[in-house]
């Protein structure tokens, strides 16, 4: 099938996205000033997320960025006309948070796939998604405080979440980068590979995530994302209501266990 291309901002095509297989692969294209997340690229991509999120043919979006970075973070240049503007710069922030917030509660899958820069911004919107694939020689860090700065799109929320408290406050207070074998170790990017391997692991995870019920890949995120947020109890209990109500009423669910029976491939519908 062919790629369909699109660019989600007709200025300076900040964020282009191509589409092919069901997999949408959104690029961040400012590659000279390494992918800044700016305000006018934060509503393209906020857009963008919406729009797909209304095409059921889409099951996995990868974010990804052009040259050798895939987000340096916020414009700090810019900032300093923001923090003028009390109002806007609020805006921005509601957006960023806004963007974050919907990757994380799609129904999609959504891959980063993080070489060279990975900081502040960047960092918050890697934290957001599903599946981290990231080069060994990438640079990931926080960095906020080396400016002076706050992180203000989850960064101090996710990351202990993701990594807990003592190593949060390490790359948060110190601001050091590591690299992607570091930070696989650290349990922040979820696969570190060579630079030259990372398309492969790319297509491997594809890969896998195509063979999957689309509806059993929601399911799963589902209750990963949300019974993490509340008590023990009460996201076993969810498990347990969700996963009743998905083996009893799907044809996917019983079409696995059918087709593990037979020794064949299931023929899953994603309904």
């Amino acid at each position: 099938m062919e790629a369909v291309n699109q660019a989600a901002s007709a200025e300076e095509e900040r964020v282009q996205c191509a589409v092919r297989d069901g997999v949408a692969t959104i690029t961040l294209n400012r590659p000279e000033q390494l992918n800044p997340l700016d305000r006018l690229t934060v509503a393209a991509l906020l857009a963008l997320v919406r729009r797909l999120e209304e095409d059921s043919s889409i099951s996995v979006v990868v974010l990804r960025g052009a040259g050798r970075a895939f987000s340096a973070g916020g414009d700090l240049e810019g900032y300093m006309a923001l923090y003028r503007d009390r109002p806007k710069f609020m805006k921005f922030l509601r957006d960023l948070n806004h963007l974050l917030e919907e990757i994380e509660r799609s129904e999609k899958i959504y891959i980063a796939v993080v070489h060279g820069h990975c900081v502040a911004g960047g960092l918050e919107l890697m934290l957001a998604c599903d599946i981290v694939l990231a080069a060994h020689e990438a640079q990931i860090a926080d960095g906020h405080l080396n400016f002076a700065q706050l992180p203000g799109a989850g960064g101090s929320q996710r990351l202990p979440r993701t990594i807990g408290p003592l190593k949060a406050k390490l790359l948060v207070l110190t601001g050091r980068a590591i690299g992607g074998e570091e930070a696989e170790r650290m349990g922040l990017v979820s696969l570190s590979v060579p630079l030259a391997e990372l398309e492969a692991a790319v297509d491997g995870v594809l890969a896998d995530l195509k063979r999957k019920s689309p509806l059993g890949l929601k399911g799963a995120k589902y209750l990963i994302n949300t019974g993490g947020l509340g008590a023990r109890d009460a996201a076993l209990e969810l498990e347990l209501q969700y996963v009743h109500h998905y083996a009893t009423t799907s044809h996917d669910a019983y079409e696995g266990l059918a087709a593990f029976k037979e020794k064949r491939k299931p023929d899953l519908k994603g309904e």
